[in-house]
């Protein structure tokens, strides 16, 4: 048989937790892939962001946007011809670069119908 006392209670033990008793954080190697992951990500977001119009973008001091005007490229037409036409009296080769820049052209191929920046002193 077993009995019941009331009223009196037996102190109850809690454990001590020390430093020595905590267990360490142990990363596995998949696990060092994720947080560097984590940590990685939000500076290629930022870079990402801040050079979001960086490649080819022309600053705004540069050129200003009333110096230009437009020109239509004609069937067969080519930017020597079109240079040529624009300033007789200059080199073509520098109205082509200028022209191959203000439009950010990698090559000097147009085609009928492409709209084409010019510079206002060519456009005179």
């Amino acid at each position: 048989m077993t009995s019941i006392t009331y009223g009196t209670s037996a102190p109850r033990l809690r454990p001590v937790i020390t430093a020595a008793s905590e267990p360490r954080l142990r990363l596995t190697s998949r696990g060092r892939v994720v947080f560097g992951t984590l940590a990685v990500v939000p500076v290629l977001a930022v870079a990402l962001v801040l050079g979001a119009g960086a490649p080819g973008a022309v600053a705004g001091g540069e050129i200003p946007l009333d110096t230009f005007s437009y020109v239509s490229v004609a069937p067969g037409q080519t930017l020597w011809q079109l240079a040529e036409s624009l300033a007789p009296a200059a080199d073509p080769r520098d109205v082509i670069a200028e022209i191959m820049d203000l439009n950010q052209l990698q090559t000097a191929t147009v085609t009928p119908g492409q709209l084409l920046a010019i510079p206002q002193h060519y456009a005179g």
